[in-house]
């Protein structure tokens, strides 16, 4: 892995999966880094990607919350900030996260949710 930002997201991406294998199709990362020819990138954005997209995706009691992972010292750029405002207003839950303690406390608050709601219960589908 190239960078810290990789290796936090990494281990929260594993982390969930051990905790929550029942919802692991729930969780997923958005692949929009990364170095590219400028060919790809053509085909990349004529196909949909966007500048500014979260990191990571959770699907989450019916509705999406985007996840932008960033190191304790990580800043967003000026992209990911216009994108966190565009979803924001459009009404979805946008976090950023600076450490794994952290993405486990938001999700395991989405998913007291689910248990609440009787959905889930400890990770398990019900």
């Amino acid at each position: 892995m190239k960078s810290a930002e990789d290796r936090l997201q990494s281990s929260m991406v594993r982390w969930f999966d051990l905790r929550y294998p029942k919802l692991r199709g729930l969780l997923f990362a958005v692949p929009n880094g990364g170095a590219r020819t400028a060919a790809t990138g053509r085909i990349l954005k004529a196909t949909g990607v966007r500048a500014g997209v979260a990191d990571l995706v959770f699907l989450s009691l019916g509705h999406t919350l985007l996840i932008e992972v960033k190191t304790p010292s990580g800043r967003q750029q000026k992209t990911q900030k216009a994108w966190q405002q565009l979803v924001e207003r459009a009404g979805f839950e946008y976090v950023i996260v600076r450490s794994l303690d952290a993405f486990m406390a938001v999700i395991q608050a989405h998913v007291s949710r689910w248990v609440s709601e009787r959905i889930i219960e400890e990770g398990r589908a019900v």
